[in-house]
């Protein structure tokens, strides 16, 4: 039995993700993330003006003329959800929580793939692989991934991006857009990253909130890791102190960008208290100016 309070919160981000693709973004998903892949149709006879790097050697050869190979796009795409499931996605100070944010962008993201008649899937994880379930066409099919956000609850604690990414790597048959929704609280993803980078195309949403990058200025504060339990002692009264934590958290926010530009793959960074209609047409037109 799912509790009151979660229905209603699964209700008012399905009421609001179908709304924002219909006015705000209305078209906008479309004109950016057209057909991605390609398959093999027919050779042709080469003509004059035709692309060389389409040449059929082989048949060319054969046949002692050139032929070309033709190829159509396909008119459906697959967006693939990597959901980051960790025990981190739980904080939040004043605009609730990355796991609630996480939940309106697979919302927003799904409802304009599946307008566009694109098929959408979803791998959750933490520092293993929790759940996989297969790209679907629907809009139930959208109500169950919100829902099994809120209501599913994982094994792992930690996060292991290189485990979702590799999985992936392997149960994937077709070209995809793959968006890793996650805080990226992990090290040592790169090669993953870089390998699913290669057939696929790879966008991170780094959904963070502000408070994670100050200390209050005052008292002895006690701080725990999530993902560990690990406590920390810190003194807000002690500027170095603050100083040094917004330092290093910091420099893990920056260290995230950095990989992600390392692999060439774009990366979307979400503030909890930020408009997630906002911040994805941003993008969407950051996108669509880089693609003209």
């Amino acid at each position: 039995m799912i509790p009151a309070h979660i229905i209603k919160k699964i209700k008012r981000i399905h009421i609001k993700s179908s709304r924002t693709v219909n006015t705000i973004m209305a078209g906008q998903y479309k004109s950016v993330f057209r057909g991605c892949g390609i398959e093999f149709e027919e050779v042709r006879e080469y003509c004059p003006g035709d692309d060389v790097k389409t040449i059929d050697w082989k048949v060319s050869a054969r046949l002692g003329k050139p032929f070309v190979k033709l190829y159509k796009e396909e008119r459906e795409s697959i967006v693939m959800l990597l959901i980051d499931m960790s025990s981190s996605l739980k904080f939040g100070t004043f605009s609730g929580s990355k796991l609630e944010r996480a939940a309106e962008v697979a919302s927003v993201l799904a409802f304009n793939a599946i307008k566009n008649n694109d098929k959408v899937g979803v791998v959750f994880f933490t520092d293993r692989v929790e759940k996989y379930i297969p790209p679907k066409k629907g809009s139930g099919h959208i109500w169950r991934v919100i829902k099994e956000i809120f209501t599913f609850l994982p094994k792992g604690k930690g996060t292991n991006i290189s485990a979702a990414l590799d999985y992936f790597a392997k149960i994937s048959k077709k070209r995809s857009f793959v968006f890793v929704l996650s805080d990226f609280l992990d090290d040592n993803y790169l090669k993953s990253l870089r390998t699913v980078r290669q057939k696929h195309e790879v966008i991170g949403v780094m959904i963070y909130d502000k408070g994670a990058f100050c200390l209050p200025s005052s008292g002895i504060i006690t701080l725990s890791d999530l993902e560990t339990a690990e406590e920390m002692v810190f003194d807000g009264f002690n500027k170095k102190s603050r100083d040094k934590f917004t330092y290093v958290n910091k420099s893990a926010h920056q260290k995230t960008l950095n990989v992600f530009s390392k692999a060439k793959s774009d990366v979307i960074e979400l503030e909890t208290g930020d408009l997630v209609s906002d911040t994805l047409m941003q993008y969407f037109k950051y996108r669509e100016r880089r693609l003209r």
